[in-house]
Parts: C-alpha cells; structure tokens; sequence
C-alpha cells in the first residue's frame, strides 16, 4: 500500500513519533496503522518521543578534529550518570565526526542530514540512542573553527567534558601554547578576544555606572573622571582575553604569552554544559523514592 502523508499525520498524532519514522514504519508495515504503531514500540520509537518535554541539562561538551576543521559540540541528557554510558561516549563521536565533516551551519541543518552523508537521518539516530539509554538527549549547539597548515587549534575539556573550550592559533603551530590558551578560558571564562571586540554601547554603560558610583562615594568632580578610566582599565582585564593575567604564569598577560609562541588569537568559543537551561531541581534520592513509590 502506498504511503501517504495524511497516514503519516495520523500515526504521528497517535504516537508522537517524528515525520521519518511514522513513514519508514509505515512503509515497513505495508500501510497498516496498529501494526505501524507496534513496529514504533518495538523499536522504542513512541517511548523515546515522550521523554521530549523532560529537562536535559546535564550532558557533556565534545570536540572532534579534524585536519584543518574541528567542532566543539555540545549534546544535553537529564543525568550526568549518562555521560559515563559507553553509548552516549559512541554518540558524541559519532556526532563529531558527522559535524566536522558534513559541516552544518544550524543544529536544525543537522539533525535533518543523513548520518556521514549516508543511512539514516541525524535525528532519527539520536532517537534510536534516547530508545536504548531512557532518557532524554539533544544536540544542543555546536561551532565548527577552521586553520591552516601555519596554524594549531587549542582544544581543551574540563572534567570530562563539563567544560569545552575550542581556539585557533594563529600564525604558530604551537599546539601546546593553543592548548594552555584554551585552558586558560575554561578557567577564567573571559567573554571577549580584546577591547576592540567590545561592543561601544557596553562601554558607554559601564562608563557611566562607574561615574555614577564614583559620584556616589563623594569623590570630587575633578578626579572622577581618572578614577573612572582606571576602574574602566581594570574592567577590560577581567572581560577580555588578551588582558588577562595568564593562568599559568600571573607575571604575564595572555598577549605576551601568545605573542611568545609566535601566534595570535582572534576568537574562540566556551561552552559551559546547562548554561542558560533550567536545571532538574530533583536531587538522586528524591528521583529514588519516585521510583520506589510508582
């Protein structure tokens, strides 16, 4: 029997299941709905769905390179046990090396390829893993960097993963030197490369909050506006990369650490794994006992 989309539409209202299954069990049933719907419990489909409105912040950060290309993933699950799980560790590489080579420009583009360019769908393989691990996970965010051959990538996790942090060198094939920069931002989490990455407005702001406050103290006019600047100096170094004082050596920002490797660095990314997402607010033994009570 040939597959329509209005069959399609009313197996996925019936199970909430996504497009691509409801057809390929469908298809694989020749047509016939229960025997479709069963097909999608065996296959742990239909249960996989219902997790979807879960909270997943926990999970781990990943990074995959790969000749002149690497990506910094991140993929979300609701416990941290599940990191540990041999098959979530096969998914973030599988993962990785689909990012690093397909090289998607959203997580919507992603999860609408075919894995490695061939066989299923992105999506549909991480909702045949969310099947077998029970719970829910989701490709959160990712950024793909790219070098030359004149220049090294600084890639970095912290704590398994809790923190991923991924930067190019530029000019200097240093990857140790990449390395202690990408360490150095998982540590001190710096939001900008340098001051001329800040955006004017931010410095108008906190200009005048620092005027303000100064103003608040009961400084006279006629100094404020050095105190202001010097304050304003001081708040460049702790935003800002290339201020900082370099982690592995406080006697030297991280410009003349980078400039001693011969390198330079003009951006990077940190991705910290739940930041901005709500946290389960359930502790283990609560999660315990409601098992237990069920």
């Amino acid at each position: 029997m040939a597959v329509n989309a209005k069959m399609v539409k009313e197996l996925r209202e019936k199970t909430g299941a996504g497009m691509m299954d409801c057809k390929k069990a469908l298809t694989e049933t020749d047509g016939n709905m229960e025997e479709a719907m069963a097909w999608l419990r065996e296959k742990g489909i239909s249960k996989a769905q219902k997790k979807a409105d879960r909270v997943a912040a926990e999970g781990a950060a990943a990074i995959e390179i790969s000749g002149n290309t690497a990506v910094l993933f991140e993929v979300n699950c609701e416990t941290d046990f599940v990191t540990k799980n041999d098959q979530f560790k096969k998914l973030l590489q599988e993962l990785g090396q689909h990012l690093v080579n397909q090289k998607p420009a959203t997580v919507e583009e992603a999860l609408e390829q075919k894995l490695h360019g061939e066989g299923e769908v992105l999506s549909s393989y991480i909702t045949d893993v969310v099947a077998k691990i029970g719970e829910k996970i989701s490709l959160r965010r990712f950024s793909i960097q790219e070098k030359t051959d004149n220049d090294a990538f600084g890639a970095y996790l912290h704590m398994g993963g809790n923190i991923g942090v991924l930067t190019v060198l530029e000019g200097s094939t240093d990857e140790a030197a990449a390395k202690d920069v990408a360490m150095h931002i998982a540590a001190v989490n710096p939001r900008y490369v340098s001051t001329d990455a800040i955006p004017e407005e931010e410095i108008n702001s906190e200009r005048e909050m620092l005027k303000t406050q100064a103003l608040n103290e009961g400084k006279p006019e006629n100094i404020v506006e050095k105190m202001v600047e010097g304050r304003l100096n001081k708040f460049f170094q702790e935003i800002c990369l290339l201020e900082q004082d370099f982690v592995k050596d406080p006697d030297q920002k991280v410009k003349q650490f980078v400039k001693s490797a011969g390198g330079s660095v003009t951006s990077f990314q940190r991705f910290e794994v739940g930041e901005g997402m709500q946290k389960r607010e359930e502790n283990f033994a609560d999660e315990v006992m409601s098992q237990v009570k069920k």
